[in-house]
């Protein structure tokens, strides 16, 4: 069983709840998410299954789309309203100058955003992960890191709460937590993020995510293989058939020559190594570098 699962994750389950899950439902060791979402946020959570968990980091690093809530007038310690309230601040609510502040992050207004990572986070500084410093009551400096909004704006407002609803369009390992906090930095008055809900990981759209309970189902009623979806059809490069002596060698993960494509190709382009023996049908994801193709994940 190869492919990945489009996962509609729920509140309440953390990413690694929900690989245990599926690891349960498959009866596979080999499973895998390709994006943490925190145990409040909702949407879109790729499960890779099988051999295509060699490809998470290529399905991680996809741009990602988010629909979040940001809170004004309020800064905790995770960022999110499930922390201790450390800022609390009077809010002028001025619509023009939320959108004004929000639109000021996409990358056609100010290029990369060097944003600092939330300690509550799952990135390694000295060997250690941020959220285990957190838990301990430590924080820490966090060098900050160019992240790319694509495309940003302001869905709804709703200032009964000090609230609007934000789209943000962005490269992977963008944190919406800290978009939130320095939005209201921006404002002058704080922010958190308050809900949160992931619409898009690449390819993978809410509108076709399948949620746990129907996983279920669809596995004790036999359906469950057709929610796959295989690896050709994630990262649809060409397909290239090579004879048996070319499978020998891509067996192997060794270089093939540039002769087994048949069309012109560029450094960089990738293609799937397939061979016609069903018992290998993809072997797996090579790149053109110099005068050769080489491997960069074996299936």
């Amino acid at each position: 069983m190869t492919g990945v699962l489009n996962v509609y994750k729920e509140k309440g389950y953390t990413s690694h709840d929900v690989v245990a899950i599926i690891r349960k439902i498959t009866k596979s060791k080999k499973v895998g998410h390709t994006g943490t979402l925190d145990p409040d946020a909702t949407g879109v959570l790729p499960i890779c299954l099988g051999r295509a968990t060699k490809l998470a980091e290529y399905l991680a690093s996809a741009d990602k789309t988010y629909v979040a809530e940001v809170i004004l007038g309020v800064e905790t310690s995770t960022g999110d309203m499930s922390g201790e309230v450390i800022v609390s601040k009077t809010v002028d609510y001025d619509k023009n100058a939320i959108s004004n502040a929000v639109n000021s992050f996409s990358y056609s207004e100010r290029g990369e955003y060097m944003q600092v990572p939330p300690m509550y986070s799952a990135i390694k500084i000295g060997g250690k992960k941020l959220y285990e410093l957190a838990r301990k009551g430590e924080t820490i400096d966090r060098p900050p890191r160019p992240v790319i909004i694509h495309d940003i704006k302001v869905l709804n407002f709703t200032p009964e709460k000090n609230a609007f609803t934000i789209e943000v369009k962005c490269s992977k390992g963008t944190y919406i937590r800290s978009l939130a906090t320095d939005i209201g930095q921006m404002l002058g008055c704080g922010g958190t993020m308050g809900e949160l809900v992931r619409t898009q990981s690449g390819i993978f759209s809410i509108d076709n995510a399948i949620k746990l309970d129907a996983i279920k189902d669809a596995n004790q009623n036999g359906t469950f293989e057709q929610h796959i979806l295989p690896v050709d059809k994630l990262l649809p490069y060409p397909m290239v058939y090579v004879t048996n002596d070319e499978l020998t060698l891509a067996l192997n993960g060794n270089p093939l020559p540039l002769s087994v494509v048949n069309t012109e190709t560029t450094p960089g382009d990738m293609f799937w190594i397939c061979s016609q023996n069903d018992q290998y049908k993809i072997i797996g994801l090579y790149s053109r570098e110099d005068k050769k193709l080489r491997a960069k994940v074996m299936l």
